[in-house]
């Protein structure tokens, strides 16, 4: 009876009095209760956010909690995650399991504590348990997190931080695990907050105190400084570390510490080792061999904050001790292999200030001449001029133009020939996603498997799709049909349909009337390649296709004309109807850019006799592939590209096809955009792999925003485009420009690398690309910071020749400004970085000839970088360089 009496209070959620019945069971009643409560749960999960789961889920997550007799099980009822949002409370808990033995409690509350800290598992709970039982405290990151809030958000209890603090027995273990821990210092960064009453102030009031030991503070967290990690736990380190104010005696004992930190540290870390090693240097409490080493890392370091506050270190303990000169210049010199031409020239005005009282015998001049072969040409002239011209080495100045080997077209692998090799990869592709090559051949494997056996490939398939929602939905999720109605989503819609999940008049519907979703800039790109897939998942339900015609021959997307009159021959012997959308796709894959080769292919498809065979005839004749008429047109900062009709899309093509010829107009088609997900793009330039153009410019704008609304990943698309086929024309040259000035370095090196191929391709045009990215500039839809951040990028790799022919048309725009006011105008912010870089690159690749405006900015009055830099390039311009 009183089993019936604990279900009957359970199921009223009557946690109260389902505890008070639990107080006078035996072990052998409560585990007879136990099935009777998991069939309940078991109920509960099928409506578990319907009010009366709700009521009763705190009573059932105590009774089953109490009814357990083994530790591993009640920590396992105890943390599972149905039960999570509505659970008992740790009083009620403590309370059904006070009775059990210590060893017990504690083998839980160990148990409870290694649980993930996403678990959730109420620190009052865990507390209690390890009270209860008398064991040792975890240090988990569960717990020591628990602790922490449980410290900094009892506020309201009254006390500070720091009397809350003294109050803990366990201070100490807890302090050194949060030190140890890996992943717990982030989450409650938070706590830490800031003043007087802060956790930092607690802390260094205790160790002022001795009720922490102030050594183990102070290593611990230089340790957990020297270790790294996220910036978030590096920022609550040096803070404490700068709240315990060390003595002079504490930074000198750990100045080896300070040194490592110095090189490799975050920069703000960075910062902080390297004030205090100023400190100690200038006392003359750093040994000048320390002093070098601590240089050796600093200056190469990319923050040029860091490298010029070194270099000014050095110039004062050169001054203060003139007889360091030959332990610390070499070190100097160093700065000469710098980036930025503005350090080297910093480097070198202090080697020649202390190059004077150098032992000429010691060797040391010929080290820093040797280092000095690392300098811009600009600045090596005036090493030449101090080191003397054959001491220098004869490393030529004039570099070679590098660029990378031209992308060469890849053939794709036939289809997977096993149901089992198929499944495998249909697995990789829904898993991490592929290229249009993977996606394609499993495409058409999905197809011919579905042909010739779809019993053994649904068989094979069932493991790959068993964690997909539409496999055995749950009433909360959309209708599987129209999720699918709304968009294929990949290969998931001819999964699902494999699968028996879709059903036959909605891929019809889908087939008749396309998507639902509104029309975008992107709308005739995706709907082309969605029609696609809804064909085929159609087909596969009602009139299997032997294999696809579209599967491209190469992984850009295009297919050979040969090959495409074979699988039409193929389909003829089979008697085998082509697909609409398929033929389609063929026609606009198949390639045309050889002549001779695409007429032998019509003559050999003519005489195939079928409508198809006449179709593909007439197309490989016709002349093409055309581009439409394009014309500018600017919304607010942004330049962006109008498209005409292009008629040879319009005709015989599907309605699906037909929008690719559509006018593209920026004010129209300005809907809610659906793309959001990244790899379905990747496949367009796919669809019409000889006519980049019409892709560049319906992706104009999301390039646009990488730049003027600091989005992300919107650049990933343009390597793509740089190693397809067709014209390389006004879009997608603009597109390049907008990811040059990106906001996010992942997407300016996307641009940098697509930058590169266009070069190596010789499908770059220099002067198109220079004055686009000098109108953005002018217009403020690129900063100048960023652009010379990847255009650096680019140079560094060689291609000194090319970026040079860029800035060339680019720099005198955005110098005209300047031309007409040369003593006040004010430039653009980092205006003198794209200079210094126009400057890099034309000592490097010999350029010669006159800038307009360039003379105008260099004779403005001042030595701010820009001018500086302007008139460097002046002089590698008109007057060259050391050869």
């Amino acid at each position: 009876m009183s089993g019936e009496a604990l279900m009957k209070a359970v199921r009223a959620g009557q946690t109260v009095e389902a505890a008070g019945l639990l107080d006078g069971m035996t072990d052998a009643e409560r585990r007879a209760c136990l099935p009777a409560l998991k069939e309940l749960r078991k109920e509960l999960r099928t409506a578990q956010w319907s009010e009366s789961s709700r009521k009763a889920y705190p009573a059932l997550h105590a009774a089953g909690a109490a009814c357990h007799t083994g530790a591993a099980g009640a920590a396992t009822w105890i943390a599972a995650a149905d039960m999570r949002w509505s659970q008992a409370s740790p009083g009620v808990f403590l309370h059904v399991l006070g009775d059990r033995e210590s060893a017990w409690l504690g083998d839980v509350a160990h148990r409870l504590a290694e649980r993930p800290v996403t678990s959730r598992i109420p620190y009052g709970l865990l507390a209690g348990l390890v009270q209860l039982s008398g064991c040792e405290v975890p240090t988990t990151d569960a717990y020591v997190e628990g602790w922490f809030e449980h410290i900094g958000g009892t506020w309201h209890h009254g006390g500070t931080v720091v009397e809350r603090l003294r109050q803990e027995p366990h201070l100490a273990l807890m302090i050194a695990a949060l030190f140890d821990s890996l992943d717990v210092t982030g989450r409650v960064a938070w706590l830490f907050g800031d003043g007087p009453g802060s956790w930092y102030n607690a802390l260094a009031q205790l160790a002022k105190e001795g009720t922490l030991d102030r050594k183990v503070l102070v290593d611990a967290c230089v340790a957990r400084l020297l270790r790294g990690g996220a910036p978030a736990d590096q920022r609550v380190f040096l803070k404490l570390l700068t709240c315990l104010d060390l003595t002079r005696d504490e930074e000198r004992e750990r100045s080896t510490d300070w040194i490592a930190l110095a090189c490799e540290a975050t920069s703000t870390v960075a910062w902080h080792a390297q004030s205090i090693l100023a400190t100690l240097a200038l006392g003359g409490e750093l040994t000048p061999r320390q002093l070098a080493e601590m240089s050796s890392g600093v200056l190469f370091r990319t923050e040029k904050k860091l490298v010029r506050a070194q270099l000014i270190l050095l110039g004062k303990v050169l001054r203060r001790d003139p007889s360091t000169a030959a332990e610390l210049l070499p070190t100097v010199a160093q700065a000469f292999g710098h980036e930025d031409t503005d350090v080297q020239e910093r480097a070198l005005k202090l080697v020649e200030r202390h190059l004077a009282g150098l032992d000429a015998s010691g060797g040391i001049r010929e080290q820093l001449a040797e280092a000095a072969s690392e300098l811009s040409p600009g600045v090596r002239i005036h090493a030449e001029k101090l080191l003397g011209a054959g001491a220098l080495s004869r490393a030529p100045v004039i570099h070679e133009e590098v660029l990378p080997p031209v992308p060469q077209r890849e053939r794709l692998a036939p289809a997977p020939v096993t149901a089992a090799e198929l499944a495998e990869e249909v697995g990789a592709l829904l898993a991490s996603g592929g290229d249009v090559a993977a996606f394609e051949r499993t495409l058409d494997g999905l197809v011919r498997h579905a042909y010739d056996d779809r019993d053994g490939l649904v068989e094979a398939l069932r493991p790959v799709v068993a964690r997909r929602w539409w496999i055995d939905a749950d009433p909360h999720y959309p209708n599987v049909d129209e999720y699918f109605r709304e968009a294929p989503y990949g290969l998931e819609v001819i999964l699902a349909t494999l699968l028996g999940q879709v059903r036959t008049d909605t891929l019809h519907a889908a087939v008749q009337q396309g998507t639902t979703r509104s029309g975008c800039q992107h709308a005739a790109l995706s709907r082309a390649f969605e029609a696609r897939l809804w064909e085929v998942a159609h087909r596969v339900a009602t009139e299997p296709l032997p294999f696809l015609l579209a599967t491209p021959t190469w992984g850009t997307g295009l297919v050979e004309p040969e090959e495409l009159v074979a699988r039409l021959t193929a389909y003829r012997q089979l008697d085998a109807r082509p697909g609409t959308a398929d033929f389609a796709q063929a026609l606009l894959r198949v390639r045309r850019d050889d002549r001779a080769t695409a007429a032998a292919a019509a003559v050999r498809a003519r005489a195939l006799g079928t409508p198809e065979g006449y179709r593909l005839a007439q197309w490989l004749t016709a002349e093409g592939p055309d581009l439409p008429l394009s014309r500018r047109r600017t919304s607010g900062v942004r330049i962006l590209v109008e498209l005409g009709e292009l008629e040879e899309l319009q005709g015989q093509f599907p309605p699906e096809f037909r929008r690719l010829g559509r006018p593209l107009a920026v004010f129209k088609d300005r809907w809610y955009c659906p793309h959001w997900d990244e790899s379905d793009r990747q496949h367009w330039s796919a669809v019409v792999p000889e006519r980049r153009e019409l892709v560049a410019a319906r992706v104009l704008g999301d390039l646009s925003s990488v730049a003027v609304d600091d989005s992300r990943r919107g650049a990933a698309v343009l390597p793509l485009l740089a190693e397809a086929d067709g014209e390389a024309g006004e879009a997608l040259h603009l597109c390049l420009a907008y990811g040059l000035g990106a906001r996010h370095a992942e997407d300016r090196l996307s641009a940098v690398d697509a930058l590169l191929v266009l070069a190596a391709r010789g499908q770059l045009d220099a002067g198109r690309l220079g004055g686009d990215l000098g109108q953005l500039v002018r217009r403020g839809a690129v900063k100048p910071l960023r652009l010379a951040e990847s255009i650096r990028t680019a140079a560094a790799t060689g291609a000194y020749a090319t970026v040079w022919s860029v800035l060339r048309e680019a720099l005198p725009i955005l110098l005209a400004d300047l031309a007409t006011d040369a003593t006040s105008g004010t430039p653009a912010r980092g205006l003198g970085d794209l200079l210094a870089v126009a400057a890099d690159c034309a000592e490097r690749s010999g350029a010669r000839g006159d800038l307009a405006h360039l003379s105008q900015a260099a004779g403005r009055r001042g030595s701010s970088k820009l001018v500086a830099q302007a008139r460097r390039l002046r002089t590698a311009l008109t007057q060259g360089v050391a050869a």
